[in-house]
Order: structure tokens, then C-alpha cells, then sequence
């Protein structure tokens, strides 16, 4: 079966970093565009970064743009998302999931990790 495991998450003060990472199994991990996406209590799920297949495609949310980094091994099957300068605003679950496009629309990926929880405070 497809499988997708988020690691990485944790508590963070303001301004700080961390790098989530994303590893699968169960799949064709090449053939994929890749999705880092965040979801608040009570708030729907929202993209935070696409990538795909070969790399040479990435978005961002305008919101996270030029503080966070998508990049993918794919010999590795591994996904990584890194954020710096870290706002309480960041705060969520961070899942991965995998896509058909490089999006940052979380209809568009069907294919859903368990979630990270990042925690952005003081």
C-alpha cells in the first residue's frame, strides 16, 4: 500500500527553523509531483509548497515564499520541506502528499501522509 511519513515536526520558537521531511513507500514515489500542505484547528487544509517530478517546478504559498524550500530525492524517495524564520502563524499539521501536477490546490493530490505537528511560539 501506498505509504506516506511525515517526520520533523515539533515545537519551534518564533524565528526559528526546522526541516520536515517526507519518506514513501508502496509507489512509484518518480512518478509524481509532490505537495507539503498545513492545516490549523479548525481551518481547512491549505498548500504550502508543490514539486515536481524531475524538480525543475516548484510553488509556493505566497505566504511562506521566500522562507520555506521544497526539494526531493528521488533515489531516495524522500521530500523535504524547509522552513526558516518560523511564525506562530506556521503553526499546523503538516502533511505530504502526492499529485498528478505540481500544485498547491489540495484537491488536486489524493495521496495523504498522517501529519506533522508544528508548533510555532514563544
Amino acid at each position: 500500500q501506498v505509504q506516506l511519513v511525515e517526520s520533523g515536526g515539533g515545537w519551534v520558537q518564533p524565528g526559528g527553523s526546522l526541516r520536515l521531511s517526507c519518506a514513501a513507500s508502496g509507489f512509484t514515489w518518480d512518478a509524481y509531483a509532490l505537495g507539503w500542505f498545513r492545516q490549523a484547528p479548525g481551518k481547512e487544509r491549505e498548500g504550502v509548497s508543490c514539486i515536481s517530478v524531475s524538480g525543475g517546478v516548484r510553488h509556493y504559498a505566497d505566504s511562506v515564499q521566500g522562507r520555506f524550500t521544497i526539494s526531493r530525492d528521488n533515489a531516495k524517495s524522500t521530500l523535504w520541506l524547509q522552513m526558516n524564520s518560523l511564525k506562530p502563524e506556521d503553526t499546523a499539521v503538516y502533511y505530504c502528499a502526492t499529485g498528478f501536477r505540481c500544485t498547491i490546490v489540495p484537491e488536486d493530490f489524493d495521496s495523504w501522509g498522517q501529519g506533522t505537528q508544528v508548533t510555532v511560539a514563544s
